[in-house]
């Protein structure tokens, strides 16, 4: 196998831009579920409704390899692998976003600040400093891995959702949809998950 380059000057720049977004993005968010969510049911519940999105965990994990670029790491979350699946998330993340969730609300003052962050900005992004990267050592078989989160991730936003009432998506919402519908929603997803990561 090929060794995996150093991170360029350059690649390490685009990564700290990418990194600073998303932690931008993501601490404003959080403000603002404290101000609200917060305000109401308590900060256990913002933080636990923060954490039940994909999009936020898709941020985070943009947020960790670009640290880990920033760094100069060529293994570990910097690794080509870790790195392909986390463009994924956030590949998928903004298309779901742009396609699907986008014409359900109008987001307005701040809350529009952290949409166009998580969900438009670093996703642009953290692709364009993919794209431009090394891709050594990828496999087909790497794909598998990949897609373990998003079904990991499934499984817990129904369980957070049954438990507490809200769904992060509106796809995903058992109690309105029924669980037949729930699952060819999901299907649709997985279906996208596999055909962009191949």
């Amino acid at each position: 196998m090929l060794p995996v380059p150093a991170p360029t000057g350059a690649a390490r720049a685009w990564a700290a831009l990418t990194g600073l977004v998303a932690v931008a993005a993501l601490a404003l968010q959080y403000g603002l579920l404290l101000q609200t969510v917060g305000a109401e049911a308590g900060s256990g519940q913002a933080t636990l409704r923060l954490l039940g999105y994909f999009t936020i965990l898709s941020n985070i994990g943009v947020a960790a390899v670009c640290l880990a670029r920033l760094r100069g790491s060529r293994s570990g979350l910097a690794a080509p692998a870790p790195s392909a699946a986390v463009a994924l998330y956030i590949g998928i993340t903004g298309l779901v976003y742009a396609l699907v969730l986008r014409p359900l609300w109008q987001p307005q003052g701040w809350q529009w600040w952290a949409d166009i962050g998580l969900h438009t900005a670093v996703p642009v992004l953290y692709l364009l400093g993919w794209l431009a990267g090394p891709h050594v050592g990828l496999r087909w078989r790497q794909l598998g891995g990949a897609l373990v989160f998003p079904a990991v991730y499934l499984g817990w936003a129904l369980l957070v959702g049954r438990w507490s009432g809200h769904y992060p998506y509106p796809f995903l919402d058992l109690g309105l949809l029924g669980g037949a519908t729930v699952a060819r929603n999901a299907a649709v997803v997985a279906a996208a998950f596999i055909a962009v990561g191949a």
